[in-house]
């Protein structure tokens, strides 16, 4: 078991309470492949580095920090990239 940290960007035009939703459901997850989650951080929107698509230029960024198998991330990230409503993630090792 390693420690991770997942950013995600939710697209701007998805509503308050269904980003909610998107954030319990990859926490969700990431519990049922064996991961803990430490903490979720809403970081709320915030202006991209850089335009996405000639269309997004703000997102909605999720920072959730957790301990698990790589196969929690692994599935994490599949699922994520097939959910149109997030447009990036990163997942990175903790203390590496």
């Amino acid at each position: 078991m390693r420690d991770y940290e997942l950013l995600y960007i939710i697209k701007p035009e998805v509503a308050e309470d269904a980003i909610d939703a998107v954030i319990e459901k990859f926490n969700d997850v990431l519990t049922k492949e064996g991961a803990t989650i430490a903490k979720t951080d809403k970081w709320g929107k915030r202006k991209l580095a850089y335009e996405i698509d000639k269309k997004y230029r703000e997102g909605f960024y999720v920072l959730v920090t957790f301990n698990g198998p790589s196969a929690a991330v692994d599935e994490c990230e599949r699922l994520m990239k097939i959910d149109d409503r997030i447009l990036r993630q990163l997942t990175t090792k903790v203390g590496e």
